[in-house]
């Protein structure tokens, strides 16, 4: 017994003040799911992923894409089905019970809560080292947190704390910037492929996979195309972000579709052209590790100003994937909180903006604290950990109500779902075993927390366990 599962007809009945307004359409959608997964992922993991995987980096992330592309039509399906904020934790509770669901929305706070921290540690990076090149140098005190011999990551928690204070103002607000946002990424990674590609070499791409396909442990780091494709997938997800803005959106059905899968095979473009001409141009050798791949290519190609402005690009368009991923983290947590499962005074509405203030507040002081004080790099890998068992649970959520409900009308269908979740969770799979053992562990312990704090406190409170002991 999985634990009680909630009807389709509950999610379509929200009492006044704890509905979200439909201020979405389209375009913003698209430009959510561009803005979470074109970010921090493309701008440094091209080295992380040259480092364990060569040239055939290339074919991880097409394998990370190819992957990625499965969740992503199994998540247009659900999310046009069940247009309610949640994302996989709610496909979860409908299809296959609250004791799962939670622990796909646990999944998903690791997730969204360690990509914010992360990227704005890095941005704060980026910033720290444009200052200096200025010739303005700021107290070390103040730019790393404890581990590093300072006292807080200030930048890190500014960036978070600003974000945060938009998504407060409202959701159509903060969206509207991100289009803006997203517009300066593309044009700076298209500026680098323009600049990058011509100085292709063949011989860059030789041994093509010097450390194999499979991901397996080497000096004692794991290394492998597998083992760079577990890596690279962070930069891909970030489209089952617009799957939480479903109550959002004005026209479900053709809003979500565009906006799940167009942002998918976007993305999946750019990185392919950007990590063809990232190789092509240096050797992997070289790239291995950077953490500016792309600025070091046009650096190394006698392009000082060209790589001067991608860092600039970075500095002001990379707090759109902070914009993003921290609004999915608050609306997880603002549906669990209306589900009982968290506390429940924290899903209450701003009558003002139709957004979740309380929740988000919380939220965005979470993560500038972990930004501030925290040394991420090695639980980095975490966020693709849970993101990995929300993809494989929205596979099984896709197969499932295909057979229990097959009479429900689906707005988009996704081709051959039973094919099509059974390759997300089978690929899902063999990227989260891909992971090192230590991040596996961390992720085990991060579930056991959460597994407590269910029974002994959601499970009691849940608005779903409550009609079903009452039944």
């Amino acid at each position: 017994m999985l634990g009680p599962r909630k009807s389709l007809t509950d999610l379509t009945q929200r009492t006044s003040g704890h509905a979200l307004a439909k201020t979405l359409s389209w375009p913003h959608l698209i430009a959510l799911g561009v803005g979470a997964i074109v970010g921090t992922g493309i701008y440094t993991l091209t080295g992380v992923g040259a480092e364990r995987a060569g040239p055939a980096v290339i074919l991880a992330f097409a394998i990370a894409g190819a992957v990625c592309a499965c969740a992503a039509l199994a998540y247009a399906e659900m999310a046009t089905l069940i247009p309610a904020a949640g994302s996989a934790y709610t496909f979860s509770y409908v299809a296959l019970g609250e004791q799962l669901a939670w622990i796909v929305g646990w999944s998903l706070i690791l997730e969204y809560s360690l990509a914010c921290s992360t990227v704005a540690v890095g941005w704060s990076g980026y910033l720290v080292g444009w200052i200096r090149s200025a010739g303005i140098h700021l107290p070390h005190m103040l730019l790393v947190g404890p581990h590093g011999g300072g006292l807080v990551n200030l930048p890190a928690v500014l960036v978070a704390l600003g974000v945060m204070g938009l998504l407060v103002a409202g959701t159509r607000e903060s969206a509207t910037l991100n289009i803006v946002l997203v517009i300066i990424k593309l044009v700076a990674l298209s500026i680098f492929v323009i600049m990058a590609l011509p100085a292709f070499q063949g011989h860059n791409l030789h041994p093509f996979m010097p450390y194999g396909f499979g991901s397996t442990e080497i000096g004692g780091e794991k290394r492998g195309v597998m083992a760079a494709a577990a890596i690279v997938f962070f930069a891909f997800y970030g489209f089952d972000a617009v799957a939480t803005s479903a109550e959002e959106a004005k026209n479900p059905g053709r809003d979500l579709t565009i906006g799940i899968v167009g942002s998918m095979l976007v993305c999946t473009l750019i990185y392919m052209a950007v990590a063809i001409s990232a190789i092509g141009a240096l050797p992997f050798q070289q790239l291995a590790n950077s953490p500016e791949p792309l600025a070091l290519v046009l650096r190394s190609l006698g392009q000082p100003m060209a790589a001067h402005l991608i860092a600039l690009a970075a500095v002001i368009a990379l707090p759109s994937v902070i914009l993003v991923m921290m609004y999915g983290q608050s609306r997880v947590f603002f549906v669990m909180a209306r589900d009982g499962l968290l506390p429940r005074a924290l899903a209450t509405i701003s009558p003002r903006t139709g957004a979740p203030v309380r929740i988000t507040l919380l939220t965005g002081i979470s993560i500038a604290i972990v930004a501030g004080i925290f040394r991420l790099d090695e639980i980095a890998e975490l966020a693709n950990a849970g993101t990995l068992i929300a993809f494989m649970a929205v596979g099984a959520c896709l197969m499932v109500l295909r057979r229990r409900a097959p009479e429900l009308p689906r707005l988009f269908r996704c081709p051959q779902p039973m094919l099509v979740g059974t390759l997300t969770i089978l690929g899902c799979a063999y990227l989260l075993l891909s992971l090192p053992s230590a991040t596996l562990v961390r992720f085990a312990a991060w579930n056991g927390l959460g597994l407590a704090f269910y029974l002994l406190y959601g499970r009691r409170h849940s608005d779903a366990g409550r009609a079903e002991r009452q039944a």
